[in-house]
């Protein structure tokens, strides 16, 4: 076995593992301060919004300029007054998209880009596009992410728990939030192919919370019939038990998302493959973060609050000081609560309290064997 599977193994069993639940409070402030950045640096630098959402002209040579791309990318600016982004093709020639300038502009524009770049006007293809097109693209992915957001609310309040479903939409605006921001503070272009990217990203992010939320739903049946672990504990072990799994399906997803991103966009200089590749990048990595260290946290901070939690967890830390009081380590009780919080299900048993059942006849000499 590998030594990552030996790894997952074991925390399933509960032979290691990290609090996660004992330390939300760190990570609270954690993606509190991350989040803050993000509104910061939308709210001070703003997002670039594509040609898509301001309108624009794009021009298209047919034919390859006489001067290079810094140099066209002057020119074009010079000619309309506005920023421009100059893209080097395959084939040798330009694209050039200027944003905010009319029909007019871009007649003129078109004139002195053809005497700038040494080629016939006639070689220069110009399309209009008008802010509307964006304007519905953006309108269409507000009412499509309002409409997702009912559903998984209503989804998982019917599926799992009211809790669950509010910590759930908390950790996906989380994700959004990050994402955005981003965006804003390393200054991409925002394009239909980023809100393309920003509403795959919430199928990964909710995969990973209801991945951890199967396991501690199974692993709270008959909870209130023992008096060994609290809901956080087992919310805790529930964490544990899927964290390699979040993990390596997160490594699998980014991977071919890095190489779009990095050597796609950076080194081949495909730009127009940062549009998708960064937002899937981004809310990827924040999905699999907020699964682990915002929602299931949060849903165990809501279900303490629960009467019923709460006079569980009475039980348990009376019972716990009265043990530590006689020097008991409390044994014999503690295999009565696995095998009621285990009822009907044996194999949740084993995944809540982590631990390895003692094979038959242990503790037995040989001699004394039957």
């Amino acid at each position: 076995m590998s030594r990552l599977g030996n790894l997952g193994a074991r925390l399933y069993r509960g032979e290691v593992g990290y609090d996660f639940i004992g330390n939300r409070k760190i990570w609270y402030g954690v993606s509190i301060l991350i989040t803050i950045t993000a509104i910061v640096g939308l709210a001070v630098s703003g997002l670039n919004m594509g040609i898509e959402f301001k309108g624009g002209a794009v021009f298209t040579t047919d034919e390859k300029p006489k001067i290079s791309v810094s140099q066209a990318h002057e020119s074009a600016v010079e000619a309309s007054g506005h920023e421009a982004i100059v893209q080097g093709l395959g084939d040798g020639n330009m694209r050039i998209q200027i944003t905010e300038v009319d029909t007019a502009t871009a007649n003129a524009v078109k004139t002195q880009l053809s005497h700038d770049l040494g080629i016939p006007e006639s070689k220069i293809n110009a399309d209009l596009v008008g802010p509307s097109w964006g304007e519905q693209i953006a309108n269409k992915a507000w009412t499509g992410l309002g409409i997702f957001m009912v559903l998984v609310v209503v989804y998982l309040a019917i599926a799992f728990e009211w809790r669950m479903a509010i910590a759930a939409l908390v950790a996906l605006i989380h994700d959004i939030t990050i994402t955005v921001g981003v965006y804003a503070l390393v200054g991409f272009e925002v394009t239909p192919g980023t809100v393309i990217g920003l509403l795959t990203i919430l199928g990964y992010s909710l995969y990973d919370t209801v991945v951890v939320f199967d396991s501690l739903k199974e692993s709270t049946v008959g909870i209130t019939r023992q008096t060994r672990w609290t809901y956080s504990e087992i919310a805790n072990r529930s964490i544990n038990g899927t964290l390699v799994r979040s993990i390596n399906t997160t490594v699998v997803a980014l991977l071919p998302v890095a190489g779009l991103l990095f050597i796609g966009g950076g080194v081949l200089g495909a730009g127009m493959l940062n549009d998708i590749s960064l937002s899937l990048f981004v809310g990827l990595a924040a999905g699999a973060y907020s699964s682990i260290f915002i929602a299931t946290p949060l849903v165990a901070d809501l279900k303490e609050r629960d009467p019923q939690m709460k006079a569980l967890k009475k039980r348990i830390l009376a019972k716990r000081a009265a043990a530590a009081a006689k020097g008991e380590d409390g044994e014999d009780d503690d295999r009565d609560d696995e095998r009621e919080l285990g009822a009907g299900t044996p194999e949740t048993a084993g995944a809540v309290v982590g631990q390895r059942e003692r094979p038959r006849g242990q503790g037995r000499t040989p001699g004394n064997r039957r």
